[in-house]
């Protein structure tokens, strides 16, 4: 028998108990689409993460100053209050693998304008880099300029949020509005980048220079600043540019040992790759529990198998008595068991994926505050519906085998 008579008589057989058939591939179907799911859910929000470090920024290295001891007890970052503004200036000309580094003055208050008032997250100085370094595009306007940060000048942009609480519009480039009673002129507005992955709203923000933030609203005479953001020329050039901002640092505070640093680095791309490993042991973990459901599927498809070569061993019989080899018989079951399997990874693919763009849906219309990625894995699709051809072929074997094996005079006699 060729091989495309086999699959005929297969068909065949399969269609003739259609409801058996049915529940015999439940338990692939059920496997399939849990793993198809699982490694959905888990890879969105490992795509939801990655979208989120690339919100922060292009390739970004955070400086923080160190911290100091008082008393025995170590403060906080930052307590030191060793960096400056011409550290960011120097990071930028003399590192080779930094594309841009702007410093961070952060600020504290309430914007008002008119008989309107809002409480921005965050006020922040800083200098012509930042949109460089954070990847930020102006919606409206321009950014403030080089001399203008010279001059502190009482110039600022606002994100999309501040621009629709303060002023109901985002058309509000050239208007006034006032942080802590000082008049600043509104020249951009900041393109929308919505929440960041801890619920923050990105848009709830006023950026101006750094010298008017600390000379004007902070009173501050010092030239310290609370960290410097940098952004590296190539994603994969990240650890070689800190310990080049390292280096340089060390050279300019005249530090000698790396453990006596008055700074700390933060590199955003390591955190990246943790979570990646997160994700994927993540994807693997809930995908192998969800392959139980397919093993327990192939049980249930050699115990119907068994079933079927009994009810049919008159049939059996008849086939090897007219000519039909052991072979025949053996291809005819096995390839029932693989059609059984591949069926019900079939129905469990579309089922997977439909069930995964559901949970994106609901997730997406009942938390707003992010938008969740849909993110099909092929690659899972394609493991299920091989696991699950290789579960029908390795469960199916044993009763095609014993099919196989009867004695055709004995088969002609079962009642």
């Amino acid at each position: 028998m060729n091989t495309f008579l086999i699959l005929r008589v297969a068909l065949r057989a399969l269609l003739k108990n259609k409801m058996r058939a049915g529940l015999t591939v439940l338990g692939i179907v059920i496997g399939v689409a849990a793993v198809i799911l699982l490694v959905s859910i888990v890879q969105s929000a490992g795509d939801l993460v990655q979208d989120q470090f690339q919100g922060l920024g292009t390739n970004v290295i955070i400086i923080h100053s160190g911290s100091q001891k008082g008393g025995g007890v170590r403060r906080g970052l930052g307590s030191l209050q060793t960096l400056c503004a011409a550290d960011a200036d120097a990071i930028a000309a003399e590192c080779p693998l930094v594309l841009a580094a702007t410093p961070m003055v952060n600020a504290r208050g309430q914007v008002v304008a008119g008989n309107q008032n809002w409480n921005p997250d965050q006020i922040v100085g800083v200098n012509a880099a930042y949109l460089i370094v954070r990847n930020w595009q102006i919606d409206r306007g321009d950014f403030f300029t080089a001399s203008e940060i010279h001059s502190a000048s009482k110039v600022c942009v606002v994100g999309t949020t501040v621009a629709d609480n303060l002023f109901q519009t985002r058309n509000c480039v050239g208007m006034q509005m006032r942080i802590k009673n000082i008049p600043f002129e509104i020249v951009g507005v900041l393109e929308s980048k919505g929440a960041n992955m801890f619920g923050m709203d990105q848009d709830n923000i006023v950026l101006a220079p750094y010298t008017t933030i600390k000379n004007r609203i902070s009173g501050s005479t010092f030239n310290n600043v609370d960290e410097i953001f940098v952004s590296a020329t190539a994603a994969d050039r990240m650890e070689e540019a800190a310990d080049e901002v390292a280096r340089l640092l060390r050279q300019r505070h005249r530090i000698r040992l790396p453990a006596t640093d008055d700074f700390v680095i933060h590199n955003t791309s390591e955190i990246a790759k943790v979570l990646r490993n997160i994700t994927m042991v993540m994807s693997l973990l809930l995908g192998s529990i969800a392959g139980v459901s397919l093993v327990v599927g192939g049980v249930g498809i050699m115990n119907i198998m068994l079933v079927s070569v009994t009810e049919r061993t008159r049939e059996i019989g008849i086939r090897l008595a007219v000519g039909a080899r052991s072979r025949d018989i053996l291809r005819q079951f096995l390839l029932e068991a693989i059609l059984l399997s591949l069926l019900g990874g079939a129905i469990g693919v579309a089922l997977g994926v439909g069930a995964a763009a559901a949970t994106t849906f609901l997730v997406n219309k009942f938390v707003t505050s992010t938008q969740w990625p849909l993110s099909i894995s092929f690659t899972a699709i394609f493991v299920a519906l091989a696991f699950s051809a290789s579960v029908g072929m390795f469960f199916g074997y044993y009763p095609a085998r014993k099919a196989s094996q009867l004695d055709p005079i004995e088969s002609l006699r079962y009642e």
